[in-house]
């Protein structure tokens, strides 16, 4: 998935979900704290999608997510326009030059540690040492800036459109469904991530690796997919780009997973790679509470031991909502 997290168009709370987003690189990609990171990632979330204005650090506590020490930060900004913990953040150029390199896909924490250790503090130094960068980071760096830029919903309409129409080209059967917070409704995404099956492959039986070489190379040849960064027998991570319109329109370079699932498991899948997070925890929990085990494979009904039992069937979404007894919610009421 994206490292670039989008901005809600419709966020009215921008100036708090932003710096608190800023901490959360900060303790992920310095600190290595990943409960930090959530943290503040969540609180982040719950300001966003909050539909009025916050005028204090109390009335934020109200919010799931946000806790007495982020409120008092929010009290902070709004008496002083900034924050003290940033300001020492942002004065370290350890910190910045670590920050900076994570931009860049491919490149993680560690990664960017390593890079800072041997004196190469930001993207210009990395372009100069491409020698001690792998092939998913060449590529990453290669588009860094296409990739930086979120993708509007019209052009990711285009985007499934091409993909799905060579897709089914080139056998009518396959399943294809791009996931993510796109098929939640979002206005703009990171990337493209595409979630395929086939009716011949199922789980339990032999791999057929082929359902995804032959989509890869279909979508190579008609000039979608540009670049491959890795391509193994289940999932393939690369880049795609439009063709140039005939007015002269030219589109950037984007990010493309595509991942193959047996088609036992794919709606499983599709739930969980529908997400959101927070939705995908609920499901899971009421699962539980119903006497059943739920994940990105399969739904299994938990006996008197305590051991999950075979997997149900499952021929769409909605037969997964009705073996919990949970009410469906289409994708776009999944934004939680």
């Amino acid at each position: 998935m994206s490292k670039r997290k989008g901005p809600d168009s419709e966020n009215l709370n921008a100036e708090f979900s932003d710096f608190l987003m800023e901490l959360a690189n900060y303790e992920k990609n310095v600190n290595r704290a990943l409960h930090k990171y959530n943290a503040y990632r969540k609180a982040a979330g719950a300001l966003a999608k909050h539909p009025t204005k916050i005028r204090s650090g109390d009335e934020a506590k109200k919010l799931d997510g946000v806790g007495a020490k982020i409120a008092l930060k929010i009290d902070e900004f709004i008496k002083t326009g900034k924050l003290s913990k940033l300001e020492k953040i942002r004065a370290d150029d350890t910190n910045v030059a670590i920050n900076e390199l994570t931009k860049i896909s491919g490149i993680g924490p560690a990664a960017a540690q390593k890079f800072v250790a041997e004196g190469i503090m930001s993207i210009e130094d990395l372009r100069k040492h491409q020698d001690k960068l792998t092939k998913g980071q060449i590529i990453g760096l290669k588009y860094f800036e296409d990739f930086e830029k979120r993708i509007p919903r019209e052009e990711m309409l285009k985007l499934q459109d091409t993909a799905k129409g060579a897709i089914k080209e080139l056998d009518s059967e396959y399943f294809a469904e791009v996931c993510g917070s796109f098929r939640r409704g979002a206005s703009n995404s990171g990337d493209i991530d595409i979630l395929l099956s086939h009716p011949k492959f199922v789980s339990g039986g032999k791999k057929m690796p082929q359902y995804l070489h032959n989509v890869v190379k279909k979508l190579e040849e008609i000039n979608f997919i540009t670049d491959s960064i890795s391509h193994g027998d289940s999932k393939f991570m690369g880049v795609c780009k439009l063709k140039t319109e005939d007015d002269g329109t030219e589109y950037c370079y984007r990010r493309i997973d595509i991942r193959l699932m047996p088609h036992d498991q794919c709606f499983c899948a599709l739930l969980y790679f529908t997400g959101s997070d927070v939705f995908n925890k609920t499901m899971r929990a009421h699962a539980l509470e119903q006497g059943f085990t739920l994940n990105e494979y399969c739904i299994r009904p938990v006996g008197a031991t305590g051991v999950p039992g075979e997997p149900l069937p499952v021929t769409c979404e909605e037969d997964i909502f009705d073996y919990i007894d949970f009410k469906y919610k289409k994708p776009s009421d999944r934004n939680m």
